[in-house]
């Protein structure tokens, strides 16, 4: 890999993880945002384009799914959403 595709993926990295953290509701920023920084470095250009999709999906409908009161269609699953929702969450203690 290139220098250039490396910068790129780590520019794609940082914007996803600010993405992650920046949701709008605080549940989910702590979920996904703790998810991207444990996972999204060791996401190869695939695995950051579903994450990609998996952003994309409205805070209401994603945190049902992380949280199991919903399940998201056959369609929607992808191995990035399946690591998401099987993720578990835990708060630093400070």
């Amino acid at each position: 890999m290139t220098m250039a595709a490396n910068a790129e993926l780590d520019k794609r990295r940082k914007q996803l993880r600010f993405r992650s953290w920046h949701r709008g509701t605080q549940e989910a920023d702590l979920i996904i945002g703790t998810f991207a920084d444990q996972n999204v470095g060791n996401m190869d250009a695939t695995d950051l384009d579903l994450f990609e999709r998996v952003l994309e999906i409205p805070d209401p409908v994603l945190y049902d799914w992380i949280i199991g009161n919903s399940a998201p269609t056959e369609n929607m699953h992808n191995k990035v959403l399946d690591a998401l929702l099987s993720f578990k969450y835990t708060p630093n203690k400070r």
